[in-house]
């Protein structure tokens, strides 16, 4: 067991020292495969996705303080003595001594990175979390392009410090910032990101962070971790390349922040991406959450005890989905759940406006998170619910009183997703204007916050 840690804190650290400003990464990121759909507009970004969280729910009976400065970005780790003009008939016993050597200098390497967090408990951390919001169709849309200019692929305007004061200023004490990579990276097998993506991701999350707000950075529209058994192991290499990278560049960051392993893994484009999924596809899920934990933790530092997030297949909040989760070996580990419910109501664009005081789907949801996970010990993030604009603010009203404070009352703080979308017929989740810095629905703004605190 001992030899297979070892083994795992070499590669990573490897892995790390090829990913840390080497390489042509310019001809990298040419050469990388990426989502290549047509660009929409904020209210059509991910309509798979998020009619996926409500089908869920109908195919299986139904998801800090202070500020402080943000530390510089961490250096690569070291990825050991090279053998310099080695002979290439070495033989087998050279070849494990050197082995041995890198290892043991790799570890020694993680082991002298100090600890500057508080080793806070995923209860006691989620405790202190109240409501949050999502900065989505921005950092997350694909099809644009390479390089930083994809951030406004999808309509939303660059973010800005100002837009991250504003929200935070309402009250919202959860910022979560949904990323995609995919199309930022070169190929195997060093799959490096592009520099300016990374700098960029880091400083979007620096307005937040800098806020004393806690921050949940994740990899969003990704189809390369596809969850077959035939994928499994190329999705894991490049899962690990990935998350090693990130984790490095943010290792120096406090328990504020929080690394979130996949959006809504699934099997994309098949009869069973929305229901729950299939054996399969949750083992592979369950897996690929384990690889994410195992290289995060490799880079050491405050990353060894950082809080994660993991979900279970496409982040469902179907019963069959979410009693599949088998969660990593890990002792700071936070569910991940998606929710737009009821579905007919928060989700289908066809369905009705009115709530109808529809409370079944909302109760049998908390009780199952409380019975699967919170009695055990394992807190829970609804990491993405809100129910579209369909001209019913006073409706939407009263059913985010009933959802934010069911799920207060169980200690589940929820993170509305804002896709910076209102007007049109796509779904228009839009509750903060960015351009303008205003709110135009401060009823149900009023009812998100002040049904967060009643829980308390």
């Amino acid at each position: 067991m001992k030899r297979k840690i070892l083994t795992v804190l070499l590669c990573c650290a490897l892995t790390m020292a090829a990913l840390t400003g080497c390489g042509d990464t310019g001809a990298d990121a040419a050469t990388a495969s990426g989502p290549q759909s047509q660009q929409p507009s904020p209210g059509q970004e991910d309509s798979e996705e998020q009619e996926g969280a409500g089908r869920q729910e109908n195919a299986e009976e139904e998801e800090g303080a202070g500020q402080r400065e943000t530390p510089a970005a961490s250096e690569g780790g070291t990825s050991g003595d090279e053998r310099v003009g080695a002979d290439e008939n070495d033989g087998a016993d050279e070849s494990e001594q050197v082995l041995g050597e890198e290892t043991q200098k790799a570890e020694n390497n993680m082991a002298d990175i100090e600890i500057t967090m508080r080793d806070i408990s995923p209860m006691d951390m989620v405790k202190e979390m109240k409501i949050g919001w999502n900065l989505g169709n921005t950092l997350d849309a694909v099809g644009g392009g390479v390089g930083v200019n994809a951030e406004m692929a999808w309509g939303n305007p660059k973010t800005t410090q100002e837009m991250m004061d504003s929200i935070i200023d309402q009250g919202f004490n959860v910022i979560r910032v949904p990323v995609s990579w995919g199309g930022q990276m070169g190929g195997a097998p060093s799959y490096t990101v592009l520099p300016a993506w990374m700098d960029r991701v880091q400083e979007v999350v620096d307005y937040a962070y800098s806020r004393g707000v806690y921050v949940i950075v994740n990899i969003h529209h990704e189809e390369w971790h596809f969850p077959s058994e035939e994928n499994r192991d190329a999705a894991a290499e490049q899962l690990t390349a990935l998350w090693s990278a990130i984790a490095t560049r943010f290792r120096d960051y406090d328990e504020h922040l929080i690394f979130e392993g996949m959006n809504e893994p699934r099997k994309k484009g098949t009869g069973v991406e929305w229901n729950g999924g299939d054996k399969e596809g949750r083992d592979v899920v369950n897996y690929l959450n384990q690889v994410f934990v195992d290289a995060v933790r490799a880079t050491g530092g405050n990353n060894t005890i950082r809080n994660l997030m993991v979900p279970g297949y496409a982040a469902s909040s179907s019963d069959g989905a979410l009693k599949a989760i088998v969660l990593p070996q890990d002792d700071h580990l936070i569910v991940s759940v998606h929710a737009y419910t009821p579905y007919d109501f928060a989700l289908n664009i066809a369905g009705r406006s009115t709530w109808d005081n529809d409370t079944r789907d909302i109760d049998h949801l908390m009780k199952t998170l409380n019975e699967l996970f919170l009695e055990k010990g394992v807190p829970v993030i609804i990491g993405e619910f809100g129910a579209m604009n369909k001209d019913n603010e006073q409706e939407r009203v009263q059913w985010a009183e009933y959802y934010v404070g069911k799920a207060s009352e169980y200690g589940i703080p929820c993170v509305w997703w804002d896709n910076g979308a209102f007007e049109g017929d796509g779904e228009n989740f839009g509750l903060f204007n960015r351009r303008e810095l205003t709110y135009p629905y401060p009823d149900l703004l009023k009812a998100l916050l002040e049904s967060a605190d009643a829980g308390e």
